[in-house]
């Protein structure tokens, strides 16, 4: 029998993530003919490093656009047998429209989905988050907790709610019937706060805290903890799925499911994981919490106040609000046992070598950041 020849569109695919998607992709798939990136830009030193390490024997294009393109997206779409979408806008601080981060998010999604039916697409993995799940406005917490953990959400920023009803209708469309006759097989990841190498959170951290005179903003108390996973095994964790709904045993496991993804980091708070990785550096991070709690959440309250009130008149945004102060103080952990049982995630980077790697990309680019910021 003749062998199938895969090609993969990847969204958002000069991203964080996507990036190191398609790395996997092409080193570990030898049905691979073919990847797509779809984004916006992608810079020209990204695709000549792809480009080397595919050594010819994978042909890489790219579509410029986004994924409320209907045009676009049929072209990008034809042929591809299967669909990663990462691409998406995340806003936690009020910078971004609220139509954009809907009309990307969820309508974007909506179009790609339609469009892969339309072009008999087999597989959809959608790179979804932890935030979907919360922690809910009153930050009730949740300790290792899976996917049959039952939690009362109640969703506070536009990012979770867009990701919660894009999530939704990816797994409903599972199953959906294609004009060929076939079902296609949708799935959606959670992974819990991403980091690693190019992580721009990470280096919105960096700067702060090269602002305040090189110690790290304590806004997070201790015991709130959390579970960062690592870039390289989100990525590895979507290439495994996917291979995995190609499998007529494994497709009707996995198909219309979610999942968690998490490694061996250890579980800490935010401050404190970014003081793991900093302080190496020569940063530093006070034992209490820059303000107590309560004045933290009253502070926050008289902004998004005055937020409000000049909204008719001048756009200000806060750089704190009372759902992310909830979000960095409320105990979220999570496991992967489900993403190993049913498509043998195991994480291919340890905790060592993650922290090894991250804090080599952070050291690489401090003294650039201290430059850029001492001529603002």
């Amino acid at each position: 029998m003749p062998v199938v020849r895969n090609i993969y569109l990847i969204t958002g695919g000069n991203g964080f993530l996507g990036q190191e998607i398609i790395k996997f992709l092409i080193e570990e798939n030898s049905d691979l003919s073919e990847v797509r990136i779809l984004d916006k830009a992608i810079q020209q030193n990204t695709l000549d490093r792809l480009q080397a390490l595919a050594g010819g024997r994978v042909q890489l294009t790219v579509f410029k656009g986004d994924v409320r393109d209907k045009a676009l997206l049929q072209k990008a779409c034809q042929g591809v047998t299967s669909v990663i979408h990462t691409a998406s806008v995340i806003d936690i601080w009020g910078y971004i429209s609220n139509e954009e981060i809907e009309t990307i998010n969820v309508e974007g999604t909506r179009l790609l989905l339609e469009t892969c039916i339309q072009q008999n697409v087999k597989c959809f993995v959608y790179t979804s988050s932890v935030e979907v799940m919360g922690p809910n406005a009153r930050g009730d917490p949740i300790s290792n907790g899976d996917e049959d953990t039952v939690y009362l959400s109640k969703l506070k920023f536009l990012y979770s709610k867009t990701k919660c009803a894009a999530e939704r209708l990816v797994l409903a469309t599972n199953e959906c019937l294609l004009p060929n006759s076939e079902q296609i097989v949708t799935c959606a990841l959670r992974p819990t706060y991403i980091y690693g190498e190019n992580c721009r959170f990470m280096e919105r951290h960096l700067d702060e805290a090269i602002i305040n005179g090189d110690v790290l903003h304590r806004t997070s108390k201790k015991q709130a903890l959390v579970n960062p996973v690592y870039v390289g095994n989100v990525a590895w964790a979507h290439v495994l799925v996917a291979r995995a709904m190609k499998d007529k045993n494994k497709e009707k496991i996995v198909g219309g499911k979610f999942y968690y993804i998490t490694d061996d980091t250890p579980h800490m708070s935010y401050c404190d994981f970014n003081y793991e990785m900093m302080g190496p550096l020569g940063f530093t991070i006070s034992e209490k919490l820059d303000t107590p709690l309560l004045l933290m959440y009253f502070i926050a309250f008289i902004l998004e106040m005055v937020q409000f009130l000049l909204r008719p008149f001048i756009r200000y945004i806060p750089k704190i609000n009372r759902s992310l102060i909830t979000m960095l103080n409320t105990k979220f952990t999570f496991t992967s046992h489900k993403a190993r049982s049913d498509f043998d995630y195991v994480p291919r980077y340890s905790w060592d070598v993650a922290k090894k790697q991250t804090i080599a990309w952070l050291a690489s680019i401090v003294q650039d950041r201290r430059d850029i910021l001492n001529k603002k």
